[in-house]
């Protein structure tokens, strides 16, 4: 018989990885799954199931078998176009919130948007901000859109490769980005989710300093005379990235720790505060 109780005795998925490919295929809640698990199942939703769970068990990521990924309390929809949102990619919003605390109408730019978690939670927080965002990816700014418009987020999206995608568009009192940071030969890509994330999207095809290297040497000439630049970065990137911030004539260039207590942002400010 096809029923709820009897995939769960013969799964080989954790309990809750069956519970949300369950949600996902029958379109219900939680709740339903517990009220309903005697209940005989769609043969169609059986097979659809039987399906998701081998592709889970194949490595495929949850988020992408779902279609979406929670980040800062607010669903995101994602993609293999995109990269699977990540808390640590928190201290990023987080900080770029709190450099634009006391500015009336502040802009912010988000290079390299992906699925827009970045620029849409700064939107979301900051209702009076000006958020734009890049992406050289047109199935990446199609995600984001969509995400932008289920979270009613105001965010102005532009195609382009960094600052490239900004004709005519400058004066920025933050500027962040989570770019392309991991190394070429680093083991890490043919390990875990990241098998399957987007390779453009993780790797700049050299030492992971590259796109690092292009947004800093870019900014000077978006940022207002107070502005700030912060980037995401590897674990053991913020030496060479705070060094690359001084060359490049920043000022009170530091770094900040995620929650682990890695530094995993960089930045700093245009000109003396």
């Amino acid at each position: 018989m096809n029923t709820l109780r009897a995939w769960q005795r013969t799964s080989q998925l954790p309990r809750l990885e069956q519970q949300m490919l369950w949600e996902h295929v029958l379109g219900v809640s939680r709740a339903w799954l517990i009220a309903h698990d005697t209940d005989e199942l769609p043969e169609a939703a059986v097979q659809a199931y039987a399906r998701l769970e081998q592709e889970r068990l194949g490595g495929t990521p949850m988020a992408y078998l779902v279609g979406w990924r929670e980040f800062m309390g607010h669903r995101f929809s994602v993609s293999p176009s995109v990269l699977i949102p990540r808390p640590d990619t928190e201290t990023l919003v987080e900080h770029a919130l709190s450099c634009l605390e006391g500015k009336l109408q502040p802009r912010v730019l988000d290079l390299g948007t992906g699925s827009g978690i970045v620029a849409i939670s700064i939107a979301l927080a900051r209702p009076d901000a000006q958020v734009v965002a890049t992406d050289f990816s047109a199935d990446a700014l199609q995600i984001a859109t969509k995400n932008s418009h289920d979270l009613c987020a105001k965010v102005e999206f532009f195609a382009g490769s960094w600052y490239d995608a900004l004709q005519g568009v400058e004066g920025f009192d933050v500027i962040v980005s989570n770019p392309p940071y991991i190394a070429a030969n680093d083991p890490h890509l043919s390990e875990g989710d990241v098998r399957f994330e987007p390779d453009m999207a993780l790797s700049d095809g050299a030492d992971g300093l590259t796109d690092l290297q292009t947004i800093i040497n870019g900014a000077s000439r978006f940022l207002l005379p107070s502005g700030q630049l912060w980037m995401e970065h590897g674990w053991d990137q913020a030496v060479q990235v705070r060094h690359m911030l001084q060359q490049a004539g920043f000022k009170a260039v530091h770094s900040k720790q995620d929650l682990a207590g890695i530094e995993r942002i960089s930045g700093g400010c245009i000109n003396d505060f």
